[in-house]
């Protein structure tokens, strides 16, 4: 896969762009869970790394493949989840940040291409209007335990179509994801495949290609998502 030269704030390449973000993720990620209270401390890699990503601009971002700008997007929205939670931590989860007239997925938190953005804008209308690719569910982490894990290492454009199939696959193998019962015939899914059914083409067929288990015969019951923090 090619790799667009770009010159952001001295980063010569789309791979080294999310260079501080892949430290900081193997700083403070550990099996998916976040140590916040350390990040919170030093900050300094998780603020300049969203610095730097809301200085690249349009243009620059047009002359990436589909890969190097769904990296990019993924990078963003976790790296902004981050930084959501340790500007109002400690919190139990991150539900319980903001009020009743706005939510933590309605705060303008990020700032991307010039405008200030919340990351419901950033994952409904730009990823999801922009990528068909039901995968991204996988990837994108809204800080809770329910959600599929976050990465130890930065999505890049190079190794992203492995990266995602991996999330897919550990997730589905979590209890959080799927858990199969063969003795009543059941399987409970992550409730991640009924909010976002539609992207899914076919919740049995995606789940057969990632995990090979055929549950087109099973009922299907939702598992309840866990929204507690997913702090180490």
């Amino acid at each position: 896969m090619s790799v667009f030269l770009i010159a952001v704030n001295g980063f010569s390449s789309e791979n080294s762009l999310h260079q501080k973000y892949d430290i900081l993720l193997k700083r403070y990620v550990n099996s998916g869970l976040v140590d916040y209270k350390s990040l919170k401390k030093d900050r300094y890699l998780l603020d300049e790394y969203l610095k730097t990503l809301s200085n690249v601009d349009l243009n620059t971002y047009n002359k990436w493949d589909n890969h190097a700008k769904l990296a990019f997007l993924i990078n963003f929205y976790n790296a902004a989840t981050l930084q959501l939670i340790i500007d109002n931590y400690p919190v139990e989860s991150i539900k319980d940040i903001g009020n009743i007239f706005s939510g933590p997925w309605d705060k303008k938190v990020v700032k991307l291409f010039g405008n200030k953005i919340s990351l419901d804008n950033l994952e409904h209308d730009i990823i999801r209007k922009e990528f068909n690719e039901p995968r991204i569910h996988f990837a994108l982490v809204c800080a809770a335990k329910g959600c599929p894990p976050l990465r130890f290492e930065a999505y890049t454009g190079e190794k992203l179509d492995a990266q995602l199939t991996e999330q897919v696959q550990e997730y589905l193998q979590s209890n959080y994801g799927m858990v199969v019962d063969y003795e009543k015939n059941t399987v409970f899914l992550s409730s991640i495949f009924k909010w976002y059914s539609e992207d899914f083409n076919s919740i049995d067929d995606f789940i057969k290609k990632y995990s090979l288990i055929d549950i087109k015969n099973f009922n299907k019951k939702w598992i309840k998502y866990d929204w507690s923090l997913n702090e180490k």
